[in-house]
């Protein structure tokens, strides 16, 4: 059936205005609005209409704003919406999975409303007792980010040493605590002496530093670790994984999340001290969460009773209203952030 005139509402979107060279810039994207109709016509089958209530932001999209980038991260298509990870309600839905009501999380588009072509990547919240946000963070694609690196790349063990980089980010909070609570030595690194607070007292680190006070990243890694580190959560990259790589421990492990210091460059950094890897027996892997995706029944699991239990925290920063989510995407690349950044398109 046709959609009516009352149907019809404004979608505001943000646009991608082109690819971005260099660090980039709130001016890079724009808001637009379109018209959209709240009903899915009935000869499109499959599909569901969300109404978007939180839009994450994340580092890995600065690799979507260029047209240089690997497949596996297609880049956004400029004087279109750009798409992330959030949270949303269904409108509509003509899917047999889905029904009108239903919240869920998963890849979706930065505006007021999205039309999804393939809900089954979707994943339909069915805890409501916990915040919906925590579905853009800690119960969402950072928090499985953070167990499928520590647990599935790096087996950790009781008693290691673990040095987590971009510490008090969203993935990083959660490492640094699920590092305590697996019983290991928990050091984290970040940019400023408030998050290095952060860090010791509210997320119960062993240790942490700025890093923009130390000259020498080596000693200060030989300083904190002087037996070595076993297992390094990769956040950042450049130097700081160059000097982390002359502290390793045989047989360590290096789970590489990402490598914010190289985003922006037009020439990345490559790393120097490579043959640590060989004389130091180091695994070094690279992942991505969409790997692991089978994996977040059990990660709800375990993750739910540390929340209710309060054995884990998480501290997110929510900005108000799709206008101001340039900002809060360009915020993180310039240290701006504490814990999860997102943004709250709608009221629940």
């Amino acid at each position: 059936m046709a959609a009516t005139v009352e149907e019809v509402v404004r979608n505001k979107r943000v646009i991608l205005r082109e690819y971005v060279s260099g660090f980039p810039k709130e001016s890079d994207m724009f808001i637009s609005f379109s018209p959209v109709s709240l009903k899915i016509p009935s000869n499109h089958k499959g599909v569901v209409l969300v109404k978007n209530l939180y839009l994450s932001c994340d580092p890995y999209m600065r690799l979507r704003m260029r047209n240089d980038q690997d497949p596996e991260f297609c880049p956004f298509t400029p004087g279109s919406p750009m798409t992330g990870f959030g949270v949303a309600k269904i409108l509509d839905s003509t899917h047999h999975g889905f029904e009108e009501g239903d919240y869920v999380w998963g890849t979706t588009g930065w505006e007021e409303y999205s039309f999804i072509a393939r809900p089954e990547r979707l994943f339909k919240i069915r805890h409501t007792e916990v915040p919906l946000s925590y579905y853009a963070g800690i119960l969402g694609m950072p928090g499985m980010t953070a167990c499928a690196g520590f647990y599935e790349v790096c087996s950790p063990k009781r008693g290691e040493y673990v040095f987590v980089s971009a510490a008090s980010s969203a993935v990083g909070q959660l490492v640094g605590q699920l590092a305590k609570l697996g019983g290991c030595y928990v050091v984290g690194s970040a940019g400023s002496s408030q998050k290095v607070q952060l860090l010791k007292e509210r997320f119960g680190f062993d240790d942490a530093f700025n890093y923009k006070d130390e000259h020498d990243l080596e000693a200060t890694l030989k300083r904190y670790f002087p037996e070595g580190i076993d297992i390094y959560f990769e956040n950042v990259g450049g130097k700081m994984l160059d000097a982390v790589l002359m502290n390793m421990r045989v047989h360590g492990r290096i789970a590489m999340c990402g490598m914010i210091s190289q985003y922006n460059l037009e020439q990345p950094q490559g790393p120097k001290n490579l043959m640590s890897l060989i004389y130091r027996r180091i695994r070094m892997e690279g992942f991505v969460v969409f790997d692991y995706c089978h994996l977040y029944s059990k990660f709800l699991d375990m993750m739910l009773p540390l929340i209710r239990e309060e054995r884990i925290t998480y501290m997110e920063d929510i900005v108000e209203g799709l206008v101001n989510a340039p900002a809060a995407l360009i915020g993180i690349f310039s240290g701006q952030s504490m814990g999860k950044k997102m943004v709250r398109v709608a009221p629940e």
